[in-house]
């Protein structure tokens, strides 16, 4: 994996935090990025360091209709992502001014999104 650009570097490190603090989340690199699963898979949420275009952020996945909901909010900071996209993905904008409580948000969510029970019920405790 190349190294984070320097645009990457600080919100990466937020994003890694929020993702490894969730029951049995692990991080490895899928596609020359970092991402992070549920155990070994599945996985929930993937960096996008300027690798499909010029922007840096990130992919996650979210429950039905979140998608639409993030993207219509604010166009400028969430986006549907290439190839996930069309399974309900939503993509963040990390090179703009960002609101991290809707991050963790959306981080928990896509979490949820493809957890077992029994993780979330850790979650919820």
């Amino acid at each position: 994996m190349d190294r984070p650009s320097a645009a990457a570097s600080v919100p990466l490190e937020r994003l890694r935090a929020l993702c490894l603090a969730l029951p049995e989340a692990t991080e490895r690199v899928s596609h020359g990025e970092p991402a992070w699963f549920v155990r070994r898979s599945p996985q929930f949420v993937s960096l996008s360091d300027h690798h499909h275009d010029d922007r840096v952020g990130f992919w996650a996945a979210a429950p039905a209709g979140a998608q639409q909901n993030w993207v219509e909010r604010d166009p400028n900071r969430f986006f549907v992502p290439p190839y996930v996209g069309g399974r309900g993905w939503v993509g963040v904008y990390l090179d703009v001014e960002q609101d991290w409580d809707d991050i963790a948000d959306i981080v928990e969510d896509a979490y949820r999104a493809v957890a077992p029970k029994s993780l979330i019920a850790r979650l919820e405790s």
